[in-house]
């Protein structure tokens, strides 16, 4: 179930979560590294509190730092581009949750749905469309050859395996097996076994026994994606209901001035005068006060109605949209327009998807000569699932 919603969430967060190490590059030692004012020692009382896993206090040292930030950055954007989507699922929900976890007090909201967001799309199949997998295996099946013969992933693989093998070994912190982990009972270190057997386990089955094993693996996958997809669809709905229902009982919200006082404070205002002549229209104040509350309250239950779901989808937009210009939060913003996008509907993204590829073809054209493929790839690329 869609392919393409999960291909536009694995998108969205895989680019804001590059975008945001990349800004802050300058000042990741600062915020996530040793000249942190939340010292690693601190981090790892807080860690055996809250059992929440990170592997940067696997060293105190600055190399191990800068290496932990580094394959973050380079995890986001493979899965943006959707390079060995299940295992780059793993390492970004490994590179987020480490320097999350690391310094707790660091984020404006929008880290949270990202910290949620890593973990559940471990278990979607977000690189059905949209992606290098798909591509690749599309042009292993136009050529005849056996998609299942991938030496970079298998290499990669072992690579991986090695590393948690040694990790284990050398006793890194929370890697348990049955201690406090993703689920109850299920420690951080049996979770990763499991997705790394089973990485492997898809192989052999795709290579050796591509009939009725193949086709249980596919069903087991497929309720799995639709599971992790649902949760994805709830927790935005849970987050706006909530968000919605506490802001009534905020004084503020109820008499309409709840939007005014953001405006006048300085870390929210990176364009004063446009903030200060917003403000100073009371209408608009109170239009958005009272329109935010509705739309957050309401969302929930416009999914019952298609129309009516996609013009909110529009206004929640456009509001997260003036969030980020106004308030000055961008982050925050990109994370909840990436969450919102799940409920786009398919026709919309395949249009969108279709312009996308037509324009790309046109450029190669007008590059030089193309391959013979090149171009029905790219007008076919939509419509493949």
């Amino acid at each position: 179930m869609a392919p393409y919603q999960t291909a536009v969430v694995r998108i969205g967060f895989a680019a804001t979560w590059l975008l945001f190490l990349l800004r802050e590059w300058p000042h990741r030692a600062v915020l996530y590294g040793p000249d942190s004012p939340f010292s690693l020692d601190m981090a790892r009382r807080l860690l055996d509190g809250n059992h929440a896993f990170s592997v940067l206090p696997w060293s105190d040292g600055r190399g191990w730092f800068e290496v932990v930030y580094l394959l973050a950055i380079v995890s986001a954007a493979l899965l943006m581009l959707g390079w060995r989507t299940r295992t780059m699922s793993v390492l970004f929900m490994i590179g987020v949750l480490s320097l999350q976890n690391r310094s707790v007090f660091i984020g404006d909201g929008g880290d949270n749905i990202i910290h949620l967001m890593s973990m559940y799309l471990v278990l979607t199949r977000c690189g059905q469309v949209w992606s290098l997998d798909a591509r690749r295996a599309r042009r292993a099946a136009e050529r005849g050859e056996d998609a299942g013969r991938d030496l970079p992933g298998i290499a990669l693989w072992v690579v991986l395996g090695l590393a948690l093998a040694v990790a284990q070994l050398l006793g890194c912190y929370g890697l348990s097996w049955f201690g406090h982990g993703p689920f109850p009972y299920v420690g951080w270190g049996l979770a990763l076994w499991l997705l790394w057997a089973a990485h492997g386990l898809r192989w052999v089955v795709d290579r050796r026994a591509p009939g009725e094993p193949r086709t249980v693996l596919d069903v087991l996958g497929a309720v799995l994606h639709n599971g992790a997809l649902l949760v994805i669809m709830v927790e935005v709905c849970l987050v706006y209901a909530t968000a919605g229902w506490f802001k009534i009982q905020g004084s503020r919200w109820q008499d309409g001035t709840a939007v005014y006082y953001p405006m006048h404070l300085d870390y929210f205002s990176p364009w004063p005068e446009l903030s200060g002549l917003f403000a100073t229209s009371g209408l608009l104040v109170l239009l958005f006060t009272y329109g935010t509350v509705i739309v957050q309250v309401a969302f929930p239950f416009t999914l019952f109605n298609r129309r009516l779901k996609n013009a909110l989808l529009v206004v929640m937009v456009c509001e997260h949209l003036s969030i980020a210009f106004l308030l000055g939060l961008p982050f925050f913003s990109a994370a909840m327009i990436a969450a919102d996008l799940v409920f786009l509907p398919t026709p919309f993204l395949i249009r969108v998807g279709g312009r996308i590829s037509a324009l790309r073809a046109r450029s190669v054209r007008r590059g030089g000569p193309a391959e013979p493929s090149a171009v029905p790839e790219g007008e076919r690329a939509p419509a493949g699932a």
